[in-house]
Parts: C-alpha cells; sequence; structure tokens
C-alpha cells in the first residue's frame, strides 16, 4: 500500500468530489475517512463527508458531522441549512426549524428562506 502523504489526501478529497457528484456517497466517505483521519481539522472534509453520510441516509453520522462544522463555524449559513435538512429528515422539525432560521438569518438565500418557513405551512 502507498505511503499516505498530503498529496495523496488531496488526491482522494478531490476523488471523493468527484464520487458525490456522481451519487456515490459510500465511496466518498471512505475516501473521506482517510482524509479526515490525517487532518481532522480540516472543515472541508468533514463537510464534504457530511454531504455523503446525508445522502447514503446515515443521518446520525450526517447529524454529527454537520453538527461539529457547526460548532467550529457558527456563522457557516450551509452547515446549519444542512444541519436543518438533516433534522427534518430524521422527523425532527422541531430542531430543524432552528437552523433553518438561523441560516436563513446568515444568508438570506431563497432557499434558506422558504426553509425558515417550512413550519408556517404545517
Amino acid at each position: 500500500m502507498p505511503e499516505s502523504t498530503p498529496a495523496t489526501h488531496v488526491i482522494d478529497f478531490r476523488a471523493a468530489e468527484h464520487l458525490l457528484a456522481a451519487r456515490d456517497p459510500r465511496g466518498a466517505i471512505q475516501l473521506l475517512d482517510k482524509v479526515i483521519e490525517a487532518h481532522p481539522e480540516s472543515g472541508a472534509a468533514r463537510l464534504l463527508r457530511a454531504r455523503a453520510y446525508f445522502l447514503a441516509a446515515r443521518l446520525r453520522s450526517a447529524e454529527r458531522e454537520f453538527q461539529h462544522i457547526v460548532d467550529l463555524e457558527p456563522d457557516n449559513a450551509f452547515a446549519h441549512f444542512a444541519l436543518g435538512r438533516t433534522l427534518q429528515r430524521a422527523n425532527r422539525p422541531d430542531e430543524a426549524i432552528r437552523h433553518f432560521r438561523l441560516a436563513a438569518a446568515l444568508d438570506p438565500r431563497p432557499d434558506y428562506v422558504e426553509a425558515a418557513r417550512f413550519d408556517e405551512r404545517a
């Protein structure tokens, strides 16, 4: 097995991006696990792995990763939005709405604002 280096971690990260785009979240997770093991502080790798967990329907793992990112970067609107989607998908709408509202407050993108209003439609 070849030695793991910073260059191979970059290659694995980029390959994981392509796998996720090709709808292979499990393959992306396998690559990202190695990257995060070597670089646990990498927010980009953790965010990509959180997205992969979400697409693989591993909601507890996705929640844990998105929450980690929100804890480190409380002004990350996408992380709040994605955490809200994860909680919504896990049938926890009361927890989800808080993150949707934070996402919309941080970045008033139409999709974030629309998600922040989802409880009004119920």
